[in-house]
Order: structure tokens, then C-alpha cells, then sequence
């Protein structure tokens, strides 16, 4: 498993210091930066290692969308979840295309945020090595001892969580699966969220691996059911 080492960036200081309280309590260790600007440079800096990162939207400055992208852009592995105090679904959709794993609206109950890392926690560390390591469908090339995937021999640069539903989708290959069996496998039993939360990361694979992502043809829609992988 990787290392339970956990950025927080939110500029309230009493809910900042509140949520390292209660994660240092759940056993991590907890690094924290009250702006965006703070959480790059412990990203980047001698504090980094971290397996999830905390990051509340709506920041001066550079805001928690930002930092979202920018520490997606050079890390594929780390779990984020976005804060917001919107509850808006056009802020949930854009931290989740930008390449956060999940999100939690403020305001929330500490035991609802801690199993929430717990479960970004476990899928980055969700690797097995006594599966097969090659797993081949298509074009497509699924490495499980290294957690990536190429297309036609080119690597796709995938988050954890894309990986996670890639692997599931193959493994399953013609079968119909519906949203909340995707819900239940992707983001475990423990997720609290929405279900829209599945449509929103397909849109997003389906940029990252289709050749034309407006039509789909790897990962099809079952209208009013859930999606499919069709090779």
C-alpha cells in the first residue's frame, strides 16, 4: 500500500485544523497549506509522497480547481477529493474533469470525509500481484503490476480511479453494467455521493481512450441502464 500521507489545502483555518485532527487521529500523516499557492509547493517540495489530497474549491487566489489541474498534470497516482461549499452540479463536474476522484459538499460530518479518504486511500492501493499481469483486449493493453495501459502500443496516462474502471470495464467485456454496480466497485459500498459522479469519469475516459470520443466505441451507453465494453 502506498504511504498514508495526506495534503489538505483549505484557507478556513477552524475547519483546515479540524479535519488534520480527526485524519491524524484515522492514522495519517497530514500536511496542510491554507491557499493554493502553499499546497504546490508542498506538492513539489521535500514534503512530497502523498497518497490523497484535500483541496476546498473556492480559494483566493490560485483556487482548489487549479491546483487540481495542475498536480493532475504531474501525478497520475494521487487521490483527490474536491471541497466546495456549492452545491451546484456544474462545480461538482468541473473538479471531477479536471481530474479530481471525488468530491464532498460543505458542510459535511468528519466520519463521512475520513471514510471518504479511506476509500481513495485503498483503490490507489488496490493492486494484486497475483493477477496476470498482461491483460489484452483490442487495441488495448492492461499492465496490472504497474497499473497503466496502452493503446495500440501507446501509453494512455490514466488517474488511478480511470484505471480502476478500465480494468473493471475489461474484465467484463459485453457484459451490461449498470451505474450503481460501477458505483459499488469503482468507489466501494462506503461512497456517499451521487451516482452522476460514474457519468462524469466516463466522459472523461472517453476522451482519454476513444478515437472519437462524441461517438463512442469502446465504452457504450445502455440507455437508462448504465455502459458497456465493446470490442
Amino acid at each position: 500500500m502506498p504511504n498514508k500521507k495526506v495534503l489538505v489545502c483549505e484557507d478556513e483555518d477552524a475547519i483546515r485544523e479540524f479535519v488534520v485532527l480527526n485524519l491524524e487521529r484515522a492514522g495519517y500523516e497530514v500536511v496542510d497549506a491554507n491557499c493554493g499557492e502553499e499546497a504546490l509547493k508542498a506538492f513539489d517540495g521535500g514534503n512530497g509522497g502523498f497518497s490523497v489530497v484535500i483541496l476546498d474549491i473556492m480559494m483566493p487566489g490560485i483556487d482548489g480547481l487549479q491546483v487540481c489541474r495542475t498536480i493532475r498534470e504531474s501525478d497520475s497516482s494521487v487521490g483527490i477529493i474536491m471541497l466546495t461549499a456549492k452545491s451546484q452540479e456544474s462545480d461538482k463536474v468541473e473538479g471531477l474533469t479536471g481530474g479530481a476522484d471525488d468530491y464532498i459538499t460543505k458542510p459535511f460530518s468528519i466520519s463521512e470525509l475520513v471514510a471518504r479518504v479511506d476509500a481513495v486511500y485503498r483503490r490507489i492501493g488496490n493492486s494484486d500481484p497475483e493477477k496476470k499481469r498482461i491483460i489484452r483486449s483490442g487495441p488495448f493493453a492492461l499492465d496490472t503490476q504497474s497499473r497503466t495501459i496502452t493503446k495500440n502500443g501507446v501509453y494512455i496516462e490514466l488517474t488511478q480511479m480511470e484505471y480502476n474502471m478500465m480494468e473493471y470495464f475489461i474484465k467484463n467485456a459485453g457484459i451490461a453494467l449498470d451505474r450503481n454496480s460501477i458505483l459499488r466497485k469503482i468507489w466501494s459500498d462506503e461512497y456517499f455521493g451521487d451516482v452522476k459522479i460514474v457519468d462524469v469519469n466516463i466522459r472523461r475516459l472517453r476522451m482519454k481512450i476513444e478515437d472519437d470520443p462524441s461517438v463512442p466505441y469502446y465504452i457504450q451507453t445502455v440507455w437508462g441502464y448504465g455502459y458497456k465494453w465493446t470490442i
